[in-house]
């Protein structure tokens, strides 16, 4: 798929256009969300975080993710 293209994927229920070739780690910062802090989701199965590097996003991926808070 050619870098230039864009697309689709879910991200926790909402739709979302990207760039073809970005990684789980770039979808994170693309969103803005801190990697230390969140638990990711790809198409029902847990993607642990030492491929989240490695793993390109692909059209039509679901991806739930959860962000955890601290507090006291």
């Amino acid at each position: 798929m050619n870098p230039g293209q864009s697309i689709q994927v879910q991200v926790n229920g909402e739709r979302k256009e990207l760039r073809a070739g970005m990684t789980v780690r770039e979808l994170l910062d693309h969103l803005g969300l801190h990697a230390g802090r969140v638990a990711i989701e790809l198409n029902l199965e847990i993607l642990p975080k030492a491929k989240w590097e490695e793993t390109k996003v692909v059209g039509g991926d679901r991806f739930e993710i959860v962000q955890f808070v601290g507090g006291g």
